[in-house]
């Protein structure tokens, strides 16, 4: 499978499992899997409003600010203020958050990992990376303007995902490092080989 290119603000918004507020789904593997069977999923989520978040056992999350004033989330044993933009916090998809705005509406993006099935993170980055390096991985530029390797051109809100490893991945980079900023996920099965190195020297 190629690269696959995406505009956030072109894909639909759904209603989150339970309801409580919307997502767009960059990507949910593997096909037709659905909430309750996928390995592995990535999605951009906006909340206006206070209320639980989806319970997923099972499941290894990681949040991260993208947009807005943030959120208070809480449940038993966690109190954690997402606030601070591009920052991934982690914690296990079975805990009742309660989630509550500090504001206005935010945006935020989750990877959700089946546990004992796939291992990744999300991190931000500034220098050049390799979609593809990797068997599984999503990237979101966050800031600044990125090309590949056939000259296109990525602004915040576009990025690329994969589901196997690209043969000869080509680079994305900035086209200035001066305030470029990216959003990496390079996703391996949990008892995979290591994954190829994300980042290149710059």
């Amino acid at each position: 499978m190629a690269l696959q290119r995406f505009d956030l603000a072109a894909i639909a918004p759904m209603p989150w499992k339970n309801g409580g507020g919307a997502t767009r789904e960059i990507v949910c593997w593997p096909p037709g899997a659905g909430m309750d069977g996928f390995g592995w999923r990535v999605s951009a989520a906006t909340i206006d409003r206070a209320g639980p978040f989806s319970a997923f056992p099972g499941i290894d999350r990681q949040i991260m600010l993208l947009g807005g004033d943030g959120v208070h989330l809480s449940a038993e044993g966690i109190d954690h203020r997402l606030d601070e933009p591009w920052r991934p916090w982690a914690f296990d998809g079975a805990a009742a958050l309660d989630c509550t705005p500090l504001g206005g509406a935010s945006t935020d993006f989750n990877l959700m990992l089946r546990r004992g099935a796939w291992q990744g993170a999300i991190e931000v980055v500034s220098g050049s990376v390799q979609p593809g390096s990797t068997p599984g991985g999503v990237c979101l530029v966050l800031a600044g303007t990125w090309r590949d390797g056939a000259g296109e051109s990525y602004r915040p809100g576009h990025g690329l995902w994969w589901a196997e490893r690209v043969e000869a991945p080509s680079p994305l980079a900035p086209e200035d490092a001066q305030g470029a900023v990216l959003a990496w996920i390079g996703l391996v099965p949990d008892a995979g080989a290591a994954a190829a190195p994300a980042l290149q020297d710059t």
